[in-house]
């Protein structure tokens, strides 16, 4: 098991689908983001069967990255309750992995436990 992370959230429209994951590109949250065209939905929505034609995005990111992700998914989307899960990626490419660390700026960071700076020593020489 990795680190590494595909969320996936739907759009009601292409427009929609590339605003969402250019801001998760942009803010360093996401490496890249696949927009698949045009599919079909059908799921219940308050006690009715609903049908639409939806847009998938298959967004690639960390484990330390997702909460973030998923609160600009919440922010940035035009529905009531959006689409967020979030999928362990099991084993792939080495360097592409790194390509995703790096990618996604600064996010992982929080979930490292930070080493405490240590103190310069004094010199015994200097009094």
């Amino acid at each position: 098991m990795t680190d590494k992370r595909i969320v996936l959230t739907t759009a009601s429209s292409q427009e929609e689908a590339r605003r969402i994951a250019n801001a998760l590109v942009e803010r360093r949250l996401a490496a890249c983001v696949n927009i698949v065209n045009r599919i079909d939905s059908i799921y219940r929505w308050k006690d009715k069967i609903e049908e639409s034609e939806e847009f998938l995005l298959l967004i690639k990111t960390t484990a330390g990255a997702f909460s973030r992700v998923r609160d600009a998914i919440k922010e940035l989307h035009s529905y009531e309750l959006p689409e967020c899960v979030a999928l362990p990626i099991e084993d792939g490419s080495e360097e592409y992995f790194k390509w995703i660390a790096e990618s996604v700026g600064g996010c992982d960071e929080e979930a490292k436990p930070q080493k405490p700076k240590s103190q310069p020593k004094p010199d015994p020489d200097r009094r």
